[in-house]
């Protein structure tokens, strides 16, 4: 007599452990994956053992510096990954055939652009969809939004990778150099590119540790510069307040200069050294399914014609 097939079902990884592990894996660092995830670092350390355990497998190598996925880690990482996100895509996707959009969306950008561009256009979206949420993250470095799983990156138009949909939020940007009169008292106005080497310049530290070279025109050349000064930062409003403190010349974008240089706080220099940078553009990638989230968020934020 056949025995009757067993009614037990295979065994599932839970999908919170899973995405606990991609988390560790994508951040190298449990402190930062245990912040994003909202959970503490001990344990996220027991889930993560718990699967390995069960899993009968190491997926990753912890050291007191780091931590990197193992070859099973990598793997699973590379093959797990994306079919979450076509699961959250669908579930997203569900959602929509509500009444009330819903859904949180992630966004990277610089922090004035944050401030200046795209909070004051997602105030009236949020107010209307009050189960919309946006994520903003302040960052200056290029970030892989598949792999970091933002939805949405706000860059130059000449950052925006080729593959992603690409939507414009500003006009080109010009660029400007400011000093403040109390700076130009002991030191003389700057008119020529090699003028730079011999003034107190405010410099910008990029997230990947590397220094900002200011992208100029010299003669009808792009030129990048690399100055020094007293005083370095990761953030733009920071120069903007040594600039205004008479700590050195700072090179920023005019909307956030002009106000202080109107008001005679600032005092703008080597204006045909200065170029526009490409407009300010939202991307993200090709997805024949985006979220109505997505969708509201986009055309908040899109530059209206």
């Amino acid at each position: 007599m056949d025995e009757a097939p067993s009614t037990h079902p295979m065994p599932r990884e839970n999908l919170n452990d899973l995405l606990a592990f991609l988390a560790v894996a994508q951040e190298r660092s449990f402190t930062r994956a245990a912040a994003k995830l909202g959970v503490s670092q001990s344990a996220l350390s027991h889930t993560l053992r718990a699967l390995e355990t069960r899993l009968g497998v190491r997926l990753l190598t912890r050291t007191t510096r780091s931590v990197s996925p193992t070859e099973a880690g990598e793997r699973l990482m590379q093959t797990v990954a994306p079919r979450l996100e076509e699961i959250e895509a669908e579930i997203a996707a569900v959602s929509d055939l509500g009444d009330r959009p819903s859904g949180t969306i992630r966004i990277t950008a610089i922090d004035h652009v944050i401030d200046t561009v795209l909070w004051p256009r997602l105030v009236g979206v949020l107010q209307q969809y009050p189960d919309v949420r946006v994520e903003l993250s302040a960052e200056y470095r290029m970030v892989d939004i598949a792999a970091e799983r933002y939805d949405i990156g706000v860059r130059y138009g000449d950052q925006v990778q080729k593959d992603m949909v690409a939507v414009r939020l500003t006009p080109d940007v010009p660029m400007t150099i400011v000093g403040s009169p109390r700076y130009f008292r002991t030191h003389k106005l700057p008119t020529r590119v090699q003028d730079l080497v011999r003034h107190n310049c405010i410099t910008l530290r990029l997230t990947g540790g590397g220094m900002y070279a200011w992208e100029l025109r010299d003669g009808g050349r792009d030129v990048e510069v690399r100055v020094e000064g007293q005083v370095t930062f990761n953030g733009a409003y920071q120069m903007l307040h040594a600039a205004l403190d008479g700590y050195g010349l700072a090179f920023l974008p005019v909307d956030m200069t002009q106000p202080h240089v109107d008001a005679g706080r600032l005092v703008r220099v080597m204006d045909d050294c200065c170029p526009n940078f490409p407009g300010l553009h939202a991307y993200y990638p090709s997805r024949r399914n985006s979220s109505r989230a997505l969708r509201l968020v986009i055309e908040a934020i899109r530059l209206k014609a």
